[in-house]
């Protein structure tokens, strides 16, 4: 039998390089004291031999993990990934990775995740929504290390927060739907025991339509989140079959109202013509579809540029209170609302 091959070492980079493996490992953690030619040297002999560093001892020593963990509800929910997206390129000029959990929109599944993730101890940690389980918040609130809620502006923040209400955001949707003058508007949504933010907009759509003196019960249940396209179009069948003369509907969400479009399109309903109807998120397909969907911009690509800028100035130590950044979603209007 042919022995297994031993990988290759830092020691192997040095002599190829003709360096000393401390000048190794100052070169990959991109030590001043290494000149760009040397480091340069180096990182070519390791690419010669297909070493990769191996940062887990040094990072012993330092205490430092160089990662920030984040938890999302859903890793196929466009906002999400953009929220993402934001954090990571926000963080990386300062080398710091993220690590990824996916809550399934499940307080039970985001307790788990936060004790698991916390127990590799990040530099810092992203949980979505102010909602959390007793014992998720005491690990949150002792965990010793920067913690933002985003995507929400709880009453009780844990530490610091990047977001906005969820509520607000759909008032303003109401408002644009009376001034049209549309005053028999339903709201379509998901879960809202599990979906807390989904559930924030559909109070928000109550609040709005009792102020204005308007029914607010034609609300529709959709399933569990995410809300699919499919789930929207057959939420839509039912308020079209039970509630024949609505004028316009609210959807938790661009996907449900994607599908709550092709619904009607499937039933000959004009829309805008003979219903309107709203989405949330400023996804692409609200963009692409016939007709363009009228939506909620998030913002959420800044949600994460906010929360990775606020990550590093706690880590510089220039921001010692808990911050309170609050977003301005912004309402799109499109073809599917008058």
């Amino acid at each position: 039998m042919t022995p297994a091959r031993k990988g290759r070492t830092m020691a192997d980079v040095a002599r190829l390089a003709g360096v000393s493996p401390m000048t190794v490992s100052r070169a990959f953690k991109a030590d001043s004291s290494v000149s760009q030619a040397t480091r340069g040297a180096i990182l070519k002999a390791a690419d010669d031999l297909g070493y990769v560093f191996d940062s887990t001892a040094s990072n012993l020593r330092s205490q430092r993990t160089d990662f920030v963990a984040v938890t999302i509800p859903s890793i196929n929910n466009a906002d999400f990934a953009d929220t993402v997206r934001g954090l990571s390129d926000g963080l990386k000029p300062r080398g710091l990775q993220i690590l990824l959990g996916m809550t399934d929109y499940d307080i039970a599944e985001e307790e788990r995740l936060i004790a698991q993730l916390l127990r590799r101890r990040p530099e810092a940690i992203v949980v979505t929504g102010g909602h959390h389980s007793p014992r998720a918040r005491r690990m949150l609130e002792n965990a010793g290390i920067p913690v933002i809620e985003t995507w929400d502006l709880p009453d009780s923040p844990i530490g610091h927060v990047v977001g906005f209400s969820n509520a607000a955001t759909v008032r303003g949707m109401v408002d644009h739907l009376v001034a049209q003058g549309l005053t028999r508007i339903a709201f379509i949504g998901g879960d809202a025991i599990r979906d807390t933010r989904g559930a924030d907009r559909r109070a928000g759509f109550v609040a709005a339509m009792q102020v204005r003196g308007l029914d607010a019960t034609r609300l529709i249940a959709a399933g569990p989140p995410p809300v699919s396209a499919r789930a929207g179009a057959q939420a839509m069948a039912g308020l079209l079959d039970r509630l024949p003369d609505t004028q316009a509907v609210i959807c938790v969400s661009d996907l449900s109202a994607f599908g709550a479009l092709t619904e009607c399109r499937r039933r000959s309903v004009p829309v805008p013509g003979r219903i309107s109807i709203a989405g949330f998120g400023d996804d692409e397909i609200a963009g692409v579809s016939v007709p363009t969907l009228t939506t909620i911009n998030p913002l959420a690509r800044e949600i994460g540029e906010q929360a990775a800028a606020l990550i590093l100035d706690v880590l510089d130590g220039k921001q010692a209170l808990p911050a309170r950044i609050e977003m301005r979603p912004v309402l799109t209007i499109r073809q599917s609302s008058r």
